[in-house]
Parts: C-alpha cells; structure tokens; sequence
C-alpha cells in the first residue's frame, strides 16, 4: 500500500498546504478587534440579510426550487 506512492502524495499535499496556510499568514497583517467588529457589522452582516432577503424572494416568486 505505501508502495503507490500514496504516502508522497499525501506528504506533498499536507506541505502544500501548511505553505499556502503560512504564506497567507505572512502576507497579510493582523486585524485589530474594532476593525473586525467594524468589519462584521458594516459588510458581513448586511450582505447577510441582503441574500435571506434575495433567497425569500426566489422562492416565493417560484424562480428556484429548493433542493434543485
């Protein structure tokens, strides 16, 4: 089974991913808690209720049908 080379696929993809996780990490800085907070409610939440709102819509105007 480790003859396949399935353990240096997953060796490969666990370094990729911690690289990217890092590099991601190091390029970008810290949020402080007042950006965060302002963040959330400025941006996140309205965008939040603005799709229930669109979601609402598309179902009761029958454009969607859930689970489609």
């Amino acid at each position: 089974m480790i003859g396949d080379g399935s353990f240096f696929w997953l060796l490969a993809k666990a370094f990729l991913v911690s690289f990217l996780f890092l590099w991601f990490r190091a390029s970008f800085p810290r949020y402080r808690y007042d950006q965060i907070m302002r963040l959330g409610w400025k941006v996140f939440i309205p965008i939040a209720l603005l799709w229930v709102l669109v979601a609402g819509c598309l179902k009761y105007f029958h454009i969607v049908t859930p689970g489609a």
